[in-house]
């Protein structure tokens, strides 16, 4: 029997507020531990919650992103469960009635065609506080940091559309851009800002039975959360293959095992409607304006790159995938009229070294002034590609011009004729056999010379120029 798994992604995405959910004490990861508390977000009795202005703004433009449909109305229910990092027995959640409904993403299968997953719903919450588990040299020992207790998310709730880890992958690497655009979070799995977890389950092909579902959590980047899918399918078709029962519960991902392991068994409290926080009403002009402020998203973006700066849809998708990025190239091409090459640089050089470093474009002393000046010496053969290449690097990292990198490492380009003639009939004279291996047929021994002569100016050689030398001294 052929198996097709079932899956529906639900993710947690941090909002970037400066202060929490339901008070004023600073939303900022990295602090000293328990330093940004209250009574309010450590939950003391008679604590009243209030709910912040700009976290609802950033979690309806958020939703605006993601096509959703705002609710006129949306309140707060009491999520009864109690755990360590929720001491006081409940958290803040949207139950029964969500802030948005009926979402959807259009992803790429196979890069080329399009196919649309739904989102079920989008709600807001209070997230919870973290434990931190010490176990080297003394006791174990778990302690609690309440500095992100009270932190405003939105939890995503996917439809069960999802069919393979692939489209799981490819709709979160979507729904990250989505948002990112809309400037309501920086969904960063590897620094906590998006969580994601995952529900899977197995069924016969074709068939529209829905079976008992395994929930996955602990996935720190979306690679992870493919990794963990696809072992989730293998495990649960091998036990359909058994006619052992696939078991309602939560596993976790262990990435260095490439495995998933068991958690706990599944539960779900009870939600009542929370009765101190009111309700939220939504009214057609507020909308509106929201709807009005929402920034060009990613795909008319990529359509108006086609058009204007006549890229392709592979150069127009990349450069629009983040919303800096995106900025970064246009503001490079206002004077820079080689867009395609722009991009080109930006895909082949620059974020392969953004990612190398970890880092943003907005982290760098580059800037598209300085981005353009160094593609315009290398137009201008002051400078050949793999200078150019270097210089790129260190833009990155020092707070120079590309001309004073240029001048202070001596990358400036040899095209003087004089000086690059001597070099090649020294390299001629030095090398006679490859005189003959040339005369004999072997093109190969052009680009032995080549690299003779890029060596001996170590690399700073006008190669266009070298290579018409070699040509003409060689016939």
């Amino acid at each position: 029997m052929t198996y097709e798994a079932v899956i529906g992604l639900e993710v947690h995405v941090e909002l970037n507020t400066p202060t929490k959910l339901f008070c004023d004490c600073p939303n900022r990861p990295g602090d000293l531990p328990n330093l940004n508390t209250c009574p309010v977000c450590l939950w003391f009795p008679g604590a009243l919650p209030q709910l912040s202005q700009e976290a609802l703004e950033k979690a309806v433009t958020a939703c605006l992103g993601l096509n959703c449909t705002i609710q006129t109305e949306s309140a707060f229910d009491q999520k009864v469960y109690y755990y360590p990092d929720l001491p006081k027995g409940f958290q803040l959640s949207q139950h029964h009635k969500p802030l948005a409904k009926k979402g959807w993403l259009d992803i790429l299968v196979d890069g080329r065609k399009s196919q649309r997953l739904g989102i079920h719903h989008v709600h807001m919450e209070e997230d919870v506080a973290k434990l931190i588990h010490e176990t080297e040299g003394r006791t174990p020992v778990s302690l609690v940091d309440f500095n992100r207790a009270g932190a405003p998310l939105i939890e995503i709730v996917t439809e069960p559309d999802i069919r393979s880890p692939e489209e799981a992958m490819e709709f979160l690497k979507v729904l990250r851009s989505q948002i990112r655009y809309t400037g309501a979070s920086e969904c960063s799995l590897e620094k906590g800002s998006m969580r994601v977890d995952a529900n899977i389950s197995i069924r016969p092909q074709g068939s529209g039975i829905m079976n008992t579902k395994v929930e996955v959590k602990n996935m720190n980047s979306i690679q992870n959360v493919g990794d963990a899918i696809a072992y989730e399918i293998k495990r649960q078709t091998g036990c359909f293959e058994k006619s052992e029962p696939v078991l309602l519960h939560t596993r976790l991902w262990d990435p260095e095992k490439q495995m998933t392991v068991p958690m706990r068994s599944k539960f779900s409290g009870p939600c009542v409607p929370d009765p101190t926080v009111p309700r939220i009403i939504i009214n057609d002009t507020w909308l509106a304006e929201k709807k009005a402020k929402l920034p060009e998203m990613p795909i008319q973006k990529v359509e108006r790159f086609i058009k204007s700066y006549g890229l392709t849809r592979d150069e127009a998708l990349i450069m629009s995938q983040d919303r800096d990025l995106s900025e970064f190239f246009e503001k490079t091409v206002i004077n820079y009229h080689q867009p395609r090459k722009a991009a080109n640089w930006i895909t082949s050089h620059l974020i392969p070294a953004l990612k190398e470093r970890e880092i943003s474009i907005n982290e760098v002393f580059l800037t598209p002034e300085r981005f353009q000046s160094l593609l315009c010496m290398q137009d201008k053969d002051k400078i050949n590609a793999k200078a150019a290449r270097e210089v790129l690097l260190r833009l990155l990292e020092e707070n120079k011009s590309p001309e004073e990198i240029v001048e202070e490492q001596g990358f400036r380009q040899l095209s003087d004729i004089d000086d690059l003639e001597s070099v090649v009939e020294r390299i001629l004279q030095d090398n006679p056999s490859g005189i003959q291996d040339y005369k004999a047929g072997n093109t190969k021994a052009l680009g032995f010379f080549m690299g003779k002569a890029m060596k001996a100016t170590q690399g700073k050689a006008n190669p266009k120029m070298l290579k018409e030398l070699f040509t003409k001294k060689l016939a």
